[in-house]
């Protein structure tokens, strides 16, 4: 079983679909997917993420969802950027903090929360 991403004209993707393995009954998927829904599909992979792969080869850096943009210079899925002041790491072409998330976590009885505050551009315990 496959995924294929449909990307509108911006290379938004705009719908997930699960198909059949690419080279199957010797198609072409994304070719054929792409033709009948007259726009633009690319297989992804649900196992990749950060361009790692668990048990085989990364496909397009990450899985593709709803709103991620398709690269196709580094062929590459990339999802939203979620503050303006996170970097989109080249490597993974996933988005990194400025400041790395607090290693202070609490305990198991009492675990520490912690959310993004942009405004402070720091991470802020939460209830």
């Amino acid at each position: 079983m496959a995924h294929y991403a449909f990307l509108d004209k911006n290379n938004i993707v705009t719908e997930v679909i699960v198909g059949k393995n690419e080279g199957e009954n010797g198609v072409d998927w994304e070719q054929h997917y792409g033709a009948f829904r007259s726009q633009p599909c690319k297989r992804t992979s649900y196992n990749t993420h950060g361009g790692q792969h668990p048990e085989g080869r990364p496909l397009r850096k990450n899985y593709a969802g709803i709103g991620y943009t398709y690269d196709s210079q580094r062929d590459a899925f990339i999802p939203p950027q979620p503050y303006p002041s996170w970097t989109m790491n080249k490597e993974t072409c996933l988005w990194s903090t400025p400041v790395p998330y607090p290693t202070d976590v609490g305990t198991t009885e009492n675990p520490k929360r912690y959310s993004w505050d942009e405004a402070t551009t720091s991470w802020v315990e939460t209830a």
